[in-house]
């Protein structure tokens, strides 16, 4: 396969993303319907969360096999140890300090009615900590998701590489099923807003989740890195357990519980539904 190709099957791949995205756009009355759509975007990051963990433990996993079977050391295993760990705490702790020092430069910017203060010209300026807490957080499911669809790049390219194009092709269509979910979990915090997201919120939200899987399907076909793929796999796995724990805030607030918990459901379904296609296929 040529390297044009790869990257095309890297590009649908990715791309898969935006058609969840316009549903960020749907406005409605129903509180419960809100709860729901959040609740759905909780269940699909707790199936990607599960799946991430997996892969990135994949080669601690197999590192501690060789060493009982007396193959290899624990060197292998402390390194690998090592960056599983750190990854998962720099992915978590990064948004904790993140969203504070946001909420901090939020607080700063708050100013009381009548004539523009000069201090206000500098708040409009602070971008991001300008936005609602629905913007910010669905920011943080895209750059989690980013994180993890670096990964199922990397598998793709490494897979065409190798000349299984076969498998490539299956992994293209499991993963863009997989992406595909990932849209409605991105603007599943944005249901709760009044105003509607602009086409281009979305459109950056979805290069910065989707985009990725066409940067790792180019660098997995140059070199395959277990290291590389643990890395990626333990940050995004951090992250999205930091989204995952506020997603399930925002649908306790609301009340419903039972709303909540049947969206959780709904969205982990929807997840490993998607990922046995890429089982079935062999990926």
């Amino acid at each position: 396969m040529s390297e044009g190709q790869t990257l095309l099957l890297g590009l649908i791949a990715g791309a898969t993303v935006f058609l969840g995205l316009p549903l960020g756009r749907i406005r409605t009355a129903r509180a419960a319907l809100r709860q729901f759509l959040s609740a759905l975007a909780a269940g699909i990051l707790l199936f990607l969360f599960w799946d991430v963990l997996a892969h990135a433990y994949a080669p601690i996993d197999h590192a501690l096999a060789r060493v009982h079977a007396g193959s290899g050391g624990l060197g292998s295993v402390l390194g690998y140890s090592t960056l599983f760990f750190g990854g998962i705490a720099a992915g978590l702790l990064a948004l904790v300090y993140y969203e504070r020092w946001l909420n901090s430069r939020g607080r700063r910017a708050a100013f009381g009615p009548g004539a523009m203060a000069p201090e206000e010209l500098h708040a409009r300026r602070l971008g991001i900590a300008g936005w609602s807490p629905a913007r910010r957080l669905s920011l943080m499911i895209a750059v989690g998701m980013g994180l993890h669809n670096v990964g199922e790049g990397l598998a793709i390219g490494a897979s065409a590489a190798s000349g299984a194009i076969a498998l490539a092709v299956v992994l293209v269509i499991g993963f863009g099923l997989h992406n595909a979910t990932e849209g409605f979990g991105i603007v599943g915090p944005l249901a709760a807003e009044t105003q509607r997201p602009s086409w281009a919120f979305l459109g950056l939200l979805g290069l910065i989740a989707g985009g990725p899987t066409f940067v790792g399907t180019a660098v997995g076909r140059l070199f395959q890195s277990q290291t590389l793929t643990v890395v990626f796999l333990s940050l995004a796995a951090g992250s999205i357990l930091y989204v995952i724990v506020q997603l399930i805030g925002v649908g306790l607030k609301h009340g419903r519980r039972e709303v909540l918990f049947w969206g959780i459901l709904f969205g982990l379904t929807l997840g490993f539904l998607t990922d046995m296609v890429v089982t079935a296929g062999g990926g």
